[in-house]
């Protein structure tokens, strides 16, 4: 196959596309450019997209003797992951930006790309598998060691995205093993280390960039009674969770901290209560997509209404958790809903909640909505 392998300037993507071309396939290395300003340097495991990046995934490209080019994305990065990541956290919510990326750049804006440049397939150093079925339909699997399984992340691959995609690392063991393969073939990233945190936010310092774009309002912090109990600078700072940094004026009753239940960016306020009140019971999401065949198709149900048994995972490294799942239609939309066996903890929308049968990653949905398993009592609920 022609295959165009995505060069981030890392260990794995270097290796994924020396993989694919040991494989027989006609490969040429791509790197993004998805910063409008990028950096000369990254600063140890923090930035992407830097110009160090770039000359690393054009040395590996020279070593493994394929055709190498830098396609300019940024403008299209910062539609639909900047500019949505700063609207999800305007509306309260709590977006994945990794998840977006991989939905509209790597395999959509690259792939669609590939594809009218007359590529078969898509390369990339995720770590996930992709198994073809008896009937010869493509599905997306967690990788071989789920210690490094990056399945969670590719959740929102829809069935034509997994049909023109390639993870030559999905069954390998271990990241060691990929290091030492980079350090035998005579990779300079072997050693680099891994990014984390937000690619474009590289200081970390998430509030303090938000604080810049959406500006910041004074508002009031809520119990779940209703009771103002302190105030904050303005509500974008706070995720569902959260217990440093409330400076609340009033302490609870029995003297036990509170945590962010809720934040509430059209009244700007934030709503804070006990630990346990973090449990969920329920989550609900409107924006579906199955990976490849969906419930029906695959035999798990006989009606899409019908609840099946899955595992949901709401976070890249979170554990899963044995759960119900169901469409339900709401007017004319459908909406997946996901009851989970034992609560899951501190869950917000705007998270995207992966489903999965087995190994395989069946489908996803962002969180719109969540049911407490601690509802607010009677008598303070006014």
């Amino acid at each position: 196959m022609r295959v165009l392998a995505a060069m981030s300037g890392g260990v794995d993507s270097a290796v994924a596309a020396a993989r694919a071309v040991e494989a027989g396939h006609d490969v040429v290395g791509v790197h993004l450019a998805l910063s409008r300003m990028p950096g000369t340097l990254r600063t140890g495991s923090r930035g992407c997209c830097t110009i160090e990046d770039s000359m690393d995934a054009q040395r590996a490209a020279n070593i493994i003797g394929i055709p190498y080019y830098v396609w300019d994305f940024s403008e299209r990065f910062k539609q639909d992951v900047v500019d949505d990541f700063v609207s999800e956290y305007s509306a309260g919510r709590t977006p994945n930006p990794c998840m977006r990326c991989n939905e509209r750049i790597k395999f959509a804006a690259l792939l669609e790309k590939a594809i009218a440049l007359g590529f078969d397939a898509v390369a990339t150093g995720h770590y996930a598998n992709i198994v073809t079925d008896a009937g010869g339909n493509k599905q997306l699997h967690r990788a071989a060691a789920w210690a490094k399984d990056q399945s969670y992340v590719l959740g929102v691959l829809n069935t034509e995205q997994i049909n023109h995609s390639m993870f030559p690392l999905g069954a390998t063991p271990s990241k060691a093993e990929v290091r030492a393969e980079a350090a035998e073939r005579g990779f300079s990233v072997a050693s680099k280390p891994d990014s984390h945190d937000i690619c474009f936010i590289p200081d970390g310092d998430t509030r303090g960039w938000l604080a810049e774009r959406v500006g910041a309002e004074k508002g009031t912090i809520l119990e779940r009674d209703g009771s103002v109990v302190g105030t904050h600078e303005g509500a974008h700072a706070f995720t569902v969770g959260q217990r440093r940094g409330l400076s609340l004026g009033v302490p609870s009753p029995d003297g036990r901290p509170r945590f962010v239940l809720e934040v509430r960016p059209k009244d700007n306020t934030v709503v804070v209560g006990p630990k346990e009140a973090l449990d969920i019971a329920e989550i609900a999401g409107i924006k579906i997509s199955w990976a490849g065949l969906d419930p029906v198709q695959s035999g798990i149900v006989t009606d899409p209404s019908d609840p099946f048994e899955c595992e949901v995972q709401i976070r890249a490294h979170a554990d899963p958790v044995p759960a119900v799942a169901r469409v339900v239609m709401v007017g004319e939309s459908a909406e997946l809903v996901v009851t989970p066996h034992v609560p899951l903890n501190g869950v917000a929308p705007g998270q995207t909640a992966v489903i999965y049968v087995g190994t395989r990653v069946l489908g996803q949905c962002t969180i719109d909505r969540t049911v407490s398993a601690v509802p607010v009592p009677a008598a303070a609920a006014h």
